[in-house]
């Protein structure tokens, strides 16, 4: 028995900062339907505008009855969620029904609620921890980005269900790069992240104010999330100018990858990610990447950038130094992130998941 009819919910796609879970939603229904012989519904709440969850090859999105924080209520207490049309659901976050018509793959992106709550509210952190519980014992399958993930969850939940470590990927549109961007100057460090304190930015704006980097601007790309990061008060604390301070807010795929192709360096500072994709991204472009010692991280570059530890802004700083003033050390990690970025893809990524479906199915 195997599952050809899926069903995917794209509420995240819908959110007012999607951020990575919002583009791995996406990104995964599109290669879900780019596999042949399956056939790939959206499913979203109740929004007068669902636009940014239309997906190419994924038929809807079907509005359910109610919008989502009602919806999130009713499936919460265990309201009968009744999907018409589909084998399998695939929920690519934590909001899912408890109970439903139909087996349901849930994928967790992090475990940052056990290991950096303070990151989150505590509304957050309860719901966070309550979802992943449930998806624990209930889920007929979790996936997760990385092994590093996988080893986090089962140190903090009783996992009951299969577990299984599915990658991510570079949509193409991300991967053409470009002509520089004009607004942007001709030289410049690139960070793409949700402005939030897990993302270590306070750390990259310390970094920065080491004399020997006093030319350097950077560019942010990225919205406000929560808890936020107060761009004003990090500069005062760590006396950075903000004159050197880039914030572009969201960009588009097309603009992001050239603002990513043309960029010195990457730095991704993260306390804590469950995979993070502009890793991947600047490798698939051939910029080359400075990356914290967050496991996901470590494992997702394979090697392939320099590795500094969190919360260590002198040694960021040196990092920066030492890849700025390098021209052979850029080239060879360009090359190496190339190399590395070759083996994750959306396609590999659905394939994969094809399998678990079916394995599903059969009551595996």
């Amino acid at each position: 028995m195997t599952a050809h009819r899926i069903g995917v919910l794209l509420e995240q796609c819908l959110a007012p900062v999607p951020g990575g879970t919002g583009r791995y939603s996406f990104e995964i229904a599109a290669a879900l339907a780019r596999v042949r012989g399956l056939k790939v519904t959206g499913f979203v709440a109740a929004h007068r505008d669902a636009s940014a969850a239309k997906v190419p090859g994924v038929l809807g999105p079907r509005r359910l009855p109610l919008p989502r924080r009602a919806l999130t209520a009713a499936w919460e207490r265990g309201v009968p969620a009744y999907f018409r049309d589909i084998d399998l659901l695939h929920a690519p976050t934590l909001l899912m029904p408890h109970r439903a018509n139909v087996p349901i793959v849930v994928t967790i992106h992090d475990a940052v609620p056990w290991t950096h709550p303070s990151t989150l509210t505590e509304r957050g952190v309860r719901w966070h921890r309550s979802q992943a519980e449930y998806a624990a014992t209930h889920a007929a399958a979790i996936t997760v980005p990385t092994h590093a993930v996988a080893g986090e969850l089962r140190e903090h939940l009783d996992i009951a269900v299969p577990l299984h470590v599915v990658g991510l990927g570079v949509s193409t549109q991300m991967a053409a790069g470009g002509p520089p961007l004009p607004e942007l100057p001709e030289r410049y460090v690139i960070c793409v992240a949700t402005l939030e304190p897990r993302k270590g930015l306070a750390v990259l704006m310390a970094a920065l104010t080491d004399r020997r980097l006093a030319d350097v601007p950077l560019v942010l790309v990225g919205q406000p999330g929560w808890g936020g990061v107060d761009l004003d008060e990090a500069a005062r604390r760590t006396g950075l100018d903000l004159d050197r301070v880039i914030v572009t807010g969201r960009l588009d795929d097309a603009r992001l990858s050239r603002a990513i192709a043309n960029a010195e360096v990457l730095v991704q500072p993260s306390r804590s990610e469950g995979f993070g994709i502009p890793v991947l991204e600047a490798m698939t472009l051939g910029t080359p990447v400075i990356h914290t010692d967050a496991p996901a991280l470590v494992e997702v570059a394979g090697g392939a950038g320099v590795q500094i530890p969190r919360e260590d802004n002198e040694a960021l700083a040196g990092a920066l130094v030492q890849v700025l003033s390098d021209g052979p050390l850029r080239e060879r990690l360009s090359a190496a992130g190339k190399k590395r970025a070759q083996d994750y893809s959306w396609d590999r990524s659905a394939e994969q998941l094809v399998t678990i479906y079916d394995e599903v199915a059969r009551g595996e």
